[in-house]
């Protein structure tokens, strides 16, 4: 049964604990899951190989179809089934539950439950259990654990899956054909532990209060959300997707819980993306902090502090969800990859890459959490000047900038303009009282020096544009970050000049926008459409106009909310790792931008520090 359907990208739902997360196709197929952590070796892959790849499936036999949505306010996906005969919903959902709770009752350390109701006349539903370990790559045996349930071991754990009908024992796999009655319900829980003895949940009533306590938990943490701007409710679902990939025993964020989902269908852009880039966690940061969600800032603080200690005042690009530097990249040859798009990776070479813009956004971050009434320790402090300090002594190093091309280092403007915003911001942290011993002369002279570097050779009279490089002549979507940043008025006539020529090169229609361009092109990227209504939101044109934008990128989510890190303009297609942290980020960040502007608050001031930062 596993891969019988070819998926798009878009046909999957994500839910998690925040520590993992499972994909769950439409047609109620659990085709990718990682256990203990994101970037475990998959248990179930068939997202990624069709035949070796494996899966979880509860569906009815026979045609059906099927609608589908998270349980109001919550990260519980409920998909429903209609055959000719019956209807069933299936509950899929790895429990949350307080602090509080786990400590006064036995729970799981790592638990999928999927409960399956008929709720009208008769439906007859398959199960098909086949678990694959280490992404396809072993085998595993399926044996009777002695209790009614079904045990495989792997590696240094165990899985175990209890379910309230037997389950015919296949050796590798595990499956059931069941005739339901309207009224009567089926419950499966898999869990998995490393050490002994694991705790075995029961089903039943303690299934039906799991769901309940999970469904209230994720609706106590998006009440606390203070946003009462344009799109709330995409806002929202964008809110609890970033929830999902924060890891929450260290505070980091991964930029996706998917590896080598192509960014071109067929092709061998495929990256793992289960890791925590420093540039994404700080946008993600933000973004919750503008939403309300300071507990989450903080504990990205921390484990930021704790990630880079080994390597201060250098920051690594990326970092596993424990602070550690991201394995080396290698490709899972054996699999055929998402739709025959090879190679599979897992690992990720940027790990050695210079980007220099995420000092930038980290110290940006620091100020945000500023402006939110943080403090910061000495520690703190010190680890702020250091980085400001770095980028004083290299910013005018080339380096490969946001993009991550495999291609060598250049002069990125993007690059110089964060290395501008880290010092601008870490002088007005400075003089706010909330960091000292800032060398205030020389961060002073060195972001002046930066500021003259843009100015005079990103700046392409020819083509009355900023560029992507120094001294170069093409552009990308990076460009319209200028005025957000607070380095130039989105209204000055260079800017307007820029975005004119950002979309007539990079425009896909519809608001889309290609980051860069590339031949043949990959997908418009996500995030780089909503910086397009960011600008304009920002002073480039019309509110009216920017809302036409937002309101067109909103129909590129899936019917879920969620949205990929790229589109495909020609077919509306999701494409790259799903669901993308990036692309979330800029739609909270556009539609914060936005409120702002309708509530009459003016855009960031425009070459000068951002010396405003109160507690």
């Amino acid at each position: 049964m596993c891969g019988k359907q070819p998926a798009k990208i878009q046909d999957y739902g994500l839910i998690g604990d925040c520590r993992s997360a499972a994909l769950v196709s439409r047609w109620g197929s659990v085709d990718w899951l990682c256990w203990p952590r994101f970037d475990s070796p998959a248990i179930f892959s068939v997202l990624l190989d069709s035949d070796r790849g494996g899966c979880w499936r509860i569906a009815p036999t026979g045609a059906f179809t099927t609608k589908r949505a998270y349980l109001t306010g919550s990260n519980v996906l409920e998909t429903e089934f209609i055959s000719s005969n019956g209807r069933a919903t299936l509950t899929d959902l790895i429990p949350v539950a307080s602090q509080e709770f786990k400590h006064e009752n036995l729970c799981p350390d790592h638990e999928l439950l999927r409960r399956v109701v008929c709720r009208e006349g008769e439906i007859v539903m398959q199960i098909d259990f086949r678990p694959r370990a280490n992404y396809g790559a072993e085998p595993v045996k399926i044996c009777d654990d002695g209790s009614g349930g079904l045990r495989t071991d792997v590696g240094r754990g165990a899985y175990w899956l209890r379910s309230s009908v037997l389950l015919e024992d296949g050796g590798d796999h595990a499956h059931a054909i069941i005739r339901m009655k309207r009224g009567e319900t089926l419950d499966f829980s898999l869990s998995y532990a490393e050490e002994s003895p694991a705790i075995l949940p029961g089903l039943g009533q303690r299934a039906h209060e799991a769901i309940e306590r999970s469904v209230e938990w994720w609706r106590l943490w998006i009440a606390r959300m203070k946003y009462d701007g344009p799109y709330a409710e995409a806002v929202s679902r964008s809110a609890l997707a970033l929830k999902l990939l924060a890891y929450s025993p260290s505070g980091a964020i991964v930029a996706a819980p998917t590896t080598s989902l192509p960014e071109r269908i067929g092709d061998s852009l495929n990256w793992d993306y289960r890791y925590c880039w420093l540039r994404d966690a700080s946008l993600t940061v933000r973004a919750l902090l503008g939403l309300g969600y300071h507990e989450e800032a903080e504990s990205f603080l921390g484990w930021l502090l704790h990630a880079t200690h080994l390597t201060q005042p250098e920051l690594r690009i990326l970092y596993t969800v424990f602070g550690q530097i991201a394995p080396r990249e290698k490709t899972l040859d054996y699999l055929q990859g998402f739709r025959d798009s090879r190679p599979v990776r897992i690992g990720n070479e940027a790990r050695e890459q210079l980007q220099l813009d995420v000092y930038g956004e980290v110290i940006e971050a620091s100020a945000q959490c500023a402006q939110q009434g943080c403090e910061f320790d000495r520690t703190t402090q010190k680890l702020l000047i250091g980085f400001g300090n770095y980028v004083a002594a290299n910013w005018d190093r080339p380096d490969n900038g946001i993009w991550e091309p495999r291609t060598g280092r250049v002069n990125n403007t993007y690059s110089r303009l964060l290395c501008w915003t880290a010092l601008d911001r870490l002088l007005a942290l400075e003089k706010t009282g909330f960091v000292r011993g800032v060398p205030y002369e020389r961060l002073a002279r060195e972001r002046e020096r930066i500021r003259k570097h843009i100015e005079q050779r990103a700046w392409n009279p020819r083509l009355r544009s900023y560029t992507s490089v120094l001294d170069g002549d093409e552009v990308d979507a990076t460009l319209l970050r200028i005025p957000w940043f607070g380095f130039e008025a989105a209204d000055s006539e260079r800017m307007k000049s820029t975005y004119h020529r950002v979309r007539e090169t990079l425009g896909a229609g519809n608001g889309l926008l290609y980051r860069y361009l590339r031949e043949p092109p990959e997908g418009a990227f996500g995030i780089c459409s909503f910086w397009g209504v960011e600008y304009v939101a920002l002073g480039g044109a019309t509110l009216e106009h920017a809302h036409r934008l937002f309101q067109g990128l909103l129909g590129y989510a899936n019917d879920l909310g969620l949205f990929a890190e790229e589109t495909d303009p020609a077919t509306g297609e999701a494409l790259g790792n799903f669901p993308q942290a990036f692309t979330h980020i800029g739609l909270i960040s556009a539609a914060l931008t936005l409120k702002e502007r309708e509530q009459g608050k003016a855009p960031p001031p425009a070459q000068t520090a951002k010396e405003a930062v109160k507690p």
